[in-house]
């Protein structure tokens, strides 16, 4: 990074879009797959839906992303996953970490396979989607807000709709983060806790920013696991 990159200020033009996005919160196991086969191509088709981004690290037993998941979540209407910090739990992984609309955290170490973010063209446009991890209550990691400043500027060359999916533990960070975001990006959404929060809002600056967008999973469970294991 070049010197005073880091504190130069960011320009962001926010414009309105005709376009319509789903964005689903962590699927998990078959009951949230199962849902997203039945209900994505419904409600593409009845709300004239655009895109479908969906947070898919547990769709696989519950933990992890395997190609099968993977390609059974695409079959059924998603556009891109993004995952968090349960992507490396299952080995077979590895074998589709480089699909170009599979998406691990970002501010993970530059030798790591994978990348943060893609650019997805769907009816004329070019959507940037990143996707983050936070470090609160969770594994050491790259510091997110650096991450994202540096690649922002990037993505500005490409296109300027650029949507955020913030994985973290501590409302607090995700918070912190639609703020530091505000008027840089179209969206900024939570994952990760599994239980929606209702302080979705459109910021000061224009950014559309929610907590947590909860889970597509089993409605009788402790956010998608069995309760007997709890």
């Amino acid at each position: 990074m070049t010197k005073g990159a880091e504190t130069a200020p960011l320009h962001y033009t926010l414009y309105k879009i005709n376009m319509k996005i789903l964005f689903i919160g962590d699927i998990v196991g078959s009951p949230g797959r199962n849902a997203v086969k039945e209900l994505v191509p419904k409600l593409k088709q009845e709300r004239a839906i655009d895109l479908v981004i969906a947070n898919a690290e547990n769709s696989s037993g519950g933990t992890g992303l395997t190609p099968k998941t993977a390609e059974e979540l695409f079959a059924s209407g998603c556009d891109c996953l993004t995952t968090g910090d349960h992507i490396w739990k299952l080995k077979e992984v590895f074998k589709i970490i480089d699909h170009p609309y599979i998406l691990r955290p970002l501010n993970l170490a530059p030798n790591i396979p994978g990348k943060g973010y893609c650019v997805i063209k769907k009816n004329n446009f070019k959507v940037a989607l990143i996707n983050l991890q936070g470090r609160v209550f969770m594994s050491p990691i790259e510091c997110p807000f650096r991450a994202v400043r540096e690649i922002i500027p990037i993505i500005q060359k490409e296109t300027n709709i650029i949507l955020v999916d913030i994985h973290a533990e501590a409302t607090s960070e995700k918070v912190a983060m639609g703020h530091f975001l505000d008027g840089l990006v179209s969206a900024v959404v939570g994952t990760h806790t599994h239980i929606q929060t209702a302080d979705e809002k459109i910021l000061p600056k224009g950014t559309a920013y929610i907590s947590e967008l909860g889970m597509c999973g089993p409605y009788d469970s402790v956010i998608g696991q069995e309760k007997s294991r709890i």
